[in-house]
Formats: structure tokens, C-alpha cells, sequence
């Protein structure tokens, strides 16, 4: 070791390093100069090679450091936007939703001129496979529009004075998979599936500031670290999103966590917009970057828009988000040009079977050497679960996403897919054995942002704390440490990250402290475990128990 002063030397704590082959052994030492770490050791040779008259010295005693954990999927800022109004992840059956719809269209009436109901989080299971349709909103409203987002933000419910605010009057033809739904009439239903059919009643609903955008931002950021999170990657970005982490980087407190943002691009984006976009690969700042292009390769299963290689049980499932595939296929193949890494959305079984073919049109990693990713993976076939590994693609998944489903496979996902796919649901112990790269988040606001929630989800695959809880594909569980690896060197390496992820020295000092070993707790108290404290760049931020 040098005698290179430290500036900081966190002792006594265990180390998970994450460093293959780095066995947990005696108590250890970790010294920390200028955001990165010099080296990890026993306590007395890290003091003798590295402590000096200036060096703070942080008594982690009794706890365990891990790296910082890293959420591999999040819309942090874009949730802002969705997540306006109430919360409905508690309503269980129509006559709850009403109640709800009803108190908060009061709410609006009396504390506001010309406001909106807005609500998320909705469950499909509340409608028991019946049509969606304002009717069975409007009588909640009356004449407050209302704008109803499922869990996934994949498909709103509009009420009927909402689509007339936004001026939808039948269906209309999008350049990807979106649907506004009519009925036999052509008149809309009020359901609107995907992201381009809800933008018109988007762009008329109010709408918060850009000062409201970057205090709800950075309250997100900061909830984060609570639960030992010090990085993620933002997977809806724009170049709006670009300029208010920059902003937040900026300021006086600077972002809380470290963020890579992918920016969107999507078939009906021209020419000239891409170049725009291409332009933006290198924008970034002390805590965030770019560099990533977020793609559809399909919809969700839950509403049809899953892209399957046989059709789901309703007759649907058997379209693609791009109109033409070839042009997905181009789409990948410029960006990857440019210099991107290509992170796409891909939930059905075929939508990740064509994302696998059209990334092995420019090899499986970026001009950088960061592997191509694919985001969900919600189903998926054998014969591609065998070409993920044999190409190296990320697979990035989101265990939390199980809680939607009904043990007796009612739910809307399980019941289109039927028993053999549905038994093929994020199958993240199936993508270890395969020998793929696995990555882990949450892909907040859908699930919980918590990662202690993550882990133990991956870990049980059930209900955390419920311990009798059904069990869903009980063979795709994860062991705490590897679960642990998807959320810390799995992410960080799915991001390109070989400094992040991992306590070793040259590694930036990006660190969870816990108040006991998170391999040695069971998955129902991991999701409660306190994290006592969460170094970024060396900076250390505690944290109530």
C-alpha cells in the first residue's frame, strides 16, 4: 500500500466488495480520497498507510457496507408529470374507484376554478375484464374532467368531458401502436392505449411548473438514498429531461444521487429530430450523463399491445409498437452508429426475440463496448432466452412488477397469456443460469422505489412480510447475493459503469451502509433493514432508522 493520505477511512464495518471471489471475512477498513477509494482492508494497515492529521475517521462498528445500490429502471422525472392527483393503488372493484373519483372530484369543485381529477395507479383487476369506458367514471365527476392512469402508465381512462377538452371525437391513426378505442359506433370509449393516444388531453390538463418539477425531482432523488440507493438510470428521457438534471446539478445542493438518462425515440419522430437527439449523445455533468437511446419494441400484455409469438387468449398480441419493423431495425442501427447504447422496452416474448435479431444486426454492444440492453422481458421463449446469453444483451427486470398479478391467474397479464407463458414470467433465475447479464430496478412510479422492496421481491417473489403468501415461479428466486448484484455491479455494468457497483480501489466511493448484513437477513426483513448511511462520492448522508 502507498502512504497516500485519506481523507476519510470508514472502519469496522463487513465489506460485501462485490468482487468476484472476495469471501466476507474479519471486519475491514475502507479509505476514500477524492470521491474514489484508495483501498479496503484490515483495519490496522488501512490506518497505517493511509491516515493523516486530517483524516475523518466514520465508526461503522456492527454494520455492513455494500456498494451503492443502482436502480436499473426508474422515471423519476416523467413521473412528476403522471403522477398527478390520487393514488388508487388501494382500490380493489369499481364501487372503491367511484368513491375515490367522487371525494376527489369535491375536492376540485371546492378548493379549485377549473381543475382536474387526476388519478394513478390504477389496477386492471378492478374492472374484472369489463370494457373501459367513461361511463364508468363520469357519474364519479360529473363535469370535472378526469384522467385515470393504470399502474403502467401504458393506458389512461379519460372521462367524457376530457375527451371533449382535448377534442377526441373517434379514432385516429398514430405512427406506432397507440389506439384511441371506439366502439361499434366509432365513437371513443374513453380508453386510450399507449402514449401518443393520451398526449391530446395531456397538453390541455393543467400541467405542474418547471419550479414544482425540479423540487418534486429532487425530493425523489433524495427519497432514494433512503433505502441505499445512489444511482439509477432514467428510462423516458428528453432533452427536457437533460436540462432539469443539469439544473439540478448545478444548484447548490447538486443531484442526490448519480442518474444516466436515456432519451426516447419512437416511429413518429422525423428526421431532423433524431439528428437533434444524436447531438445530445455527450451532454452530462458531475452526477449524470447521456448517451442512451430508449426504444418500443412493443405495448403491454395487460391491454393486447404485448408482442407475442402466438396470439393471446383474446385473439390478440400479434403487433409490433413500430408500424414497419424494418424501421425499428434502422432505428437501432443509427443510433448504435452514433455511438448510443440501445435500451429497449420489450415485454412480450416475440417483441424480445426481434429486439434480440435487430441488435445482432450491429453486434451486441455499443461502439463503447457497453452491452445493448433489453428493459422488462415479461415472458420469454427458451430458444431466446439461450440467445441472450450467447450475445451478452442485458437483460434489465423489475421483480416488483409481480405483485399485479392473482395467484389464481385471473389477472389480466396471466389470463391472455395462458399457463405455459404465463409460467415463463420474469424469469430472472432462468437468465443467471443462462449465464446472461442480469440488472434489477423498480421502474418507479409503477413500483415501489424503495430498492429494500426490490430485493425482496426478487428474493421471494411473493409479498414481502406476507410470509404465506402464494409464491410465483418459486424456481426463478434469486439468493440475497444475487439479488444484490443485479441492484449494484448487474446495474452498474448494464450502464457501462466498471467504476460503480463495487468496493475496490479506483472505484468511486458510492457506498450503503446497513444497520445489519443484508445476505444474512431473510427477504421479509430486508425490505425493512435500516440503512444507516449512504456515501456518494465519499459525502456522507445519514439516515433515520
Amino acid at each position: 500500500m502507498t502512504n497516500t493520505s485519506a481523507e476519510l477511512i470508514i472502519a469496522g464495518a463487513r465489506v460485501h466488495s462485490m468482487v468476484e471471489g472476495d469471501a466476507v471475512a474479519a471486519p475491514r477498513s475502507i479509505a476514500i480520497a477524492d470521491g474514489r477509494i484508495l483501498a479496503v482492508g484490515g483495519a490496522d494497515e488501512i490506518a497505517e498507510a493511509f491516515r493523516g492529521a486530517q483524516t475523518r475517521i466514520d465508526d461503522a462498528a456492527g454494520a455492513t457496507i455494500t456498494p451503492g445500490l443502482i436502480d436499473a429502471h426508474l422515471h423519476p422525472i416523467q413521473g412528476v408529470e403522471l403522477c398527478q392527483g390520487i393514488d388508487l393503488g388501494r382500490v380493489r372493484d369499481i364501487a372503491g374507484l367511484r368513491d375515490a373519483l367522487a371525494a376527489e372530484a369535491a375536492r376540485v369543485r371546492r378548493e379549485t376554478s377549473g381543475g382536474w381529477v387526476r388519478a394513478w395507479n390504477l389496477d386492471y383487476a378492478v374492472f374484472e375484464g369489463a370494457p373501459l369506458t367513461s361511463a364508468l367514471i363520469d357519474d364519479a365527476v360529473g363535469d370535472v374532467p378526469a384522467m385515470v392512469f393504470f399502474f403502467d402508465f401504458h393506458t389512461a381512462l379519460v372521462s367524457s368531458e376530457a375527451l371533449r377538452r382535448a377534442g377526441i371525437t373517434g379514432a385516429r391513426v398514430f405512427e406506432d401502436s397507440s389506439e384511441i378505442v371506439v366502439d361499434g359506433s366509432g365513437a371513443p370509449t374513453g380508453e386510450l392505449r399507449e402514449d401518443s393516444s393520451y398526449q391530446p388531453v395531456l397538453a390541455v390538463a393543467p400541467q405542474p411548473s418547471r419550479e414544482e418539477t425540479l423540487e418534486s425531482a429532487r425530493a425523489t432523488f433524495a427519497r432514494m438514498r433512503r433505502s441505499g440507493l445512489t444511482g439509477g438510470t432514467i428510462m423516458d428521457g428528453n432533452s427536457g429531461t437533460l436540462d432539469l438534471l443539469e439544473a439540478l446539478d448545478e444548484s447548490g445542493l447538486g443531484l442526490p444521487v448519480r442518474i444516466v438518462s436515456a432519451m426516447d425515440v419512437k416511429p413518429v419522430y422525423t428526421a431532423a429530430e433524431r439528428a437533434a437527439i444524436a447531438a445530445q449523445r455527450d451532454r452530462g455533468g458531475k452526477r449524470w450523463r447521456g448517451g442512451v437511446i430508449k426504444l418500443y419494441a412493443d405495448g403491454v400484455i395487460d391491454t393486447g399491445a404485448g408482442w407475442l409469438y402466438e396470439a393471446d387468449t383474446d385473439g390478440q398480441g400479434l403487433d409490433g409498437f413500430w408500424p414497419d419493423q424494418a424501421d425499428f431495425v434502422a432505428a437501432v442501427q443509427e443510433f448504435h452508429a452514433a455511438g448510443f447504447q440501445i435500451a429497449t422496452h420489450a415485454i412480450g416474448d416475440r417483441a424480445v426475440g426481434e429486439t434480440i435479431t435487430a441488435y445482432e444486426t450491429v453486434g451486441s454492444r455499443s461502439l463503447a463496448g457497453v452491452p445493448h440492453r433489453i428493459e422488462h422481458l415479461e415472458t420469454l421463449d427458451p430458444r431466446d432466452l439461450a440467445r441472450l446469453a450467447e450475445t451478452g444483451i442485458t437483460a434489465s427486470l423489475q421483480l416488483p412488477h409481480l405483485q399485479w398479478r392473482i395467484a389464481d391467474g385471473s389477472d389480466e397479464w396471466a389470463r391472455r397469456l395462458g399457463p405455459v407463458r404465463a409460467s415463463r414470467a420474469w424469469a430472472a433465475g432462468s437468465v443467471l443460469r443462462a449465464g446472461a447479464p442480469l440488472a434489477l430496478g423498480s421502474d418507479w412510479p409503477i413500483a415501489e422505489l424503495d430498492a429494500r422492496v426490490g430485493l425482496a421481491w426478487s428474493m421471494l417473489r411473493r409479498e414481502p412480510g406476507a410470509r404465506d403468501a402464494f409464491v410465483y415461479e418459486p424456481e426463478e428466486r434469486l439468493t440475497a447475493a444475487e439479488a444484490l448484484h443485479g441492484y449494484t455491479r448487474g446495474a452498474a455494468l448494464a450502464q457501462g459503469d466498471d467504476d460503480l457497483g463495487v468496493i475496490r480501489p479506483g472505484a468511486r466511493a458510492d457506498l450503503a451502509v446497513w444497520a445489519e448484513d443484508p445476505l444474512e437477513v431473510s427477504g421479509d426483513d430486508l425490505a425493512e433493514l435500516p440503512v444507516r448511511a449512504t456515501y456518494l462520492d465519499g459525502l456522507h448522508t445519514a439516515h433515520e432508522a
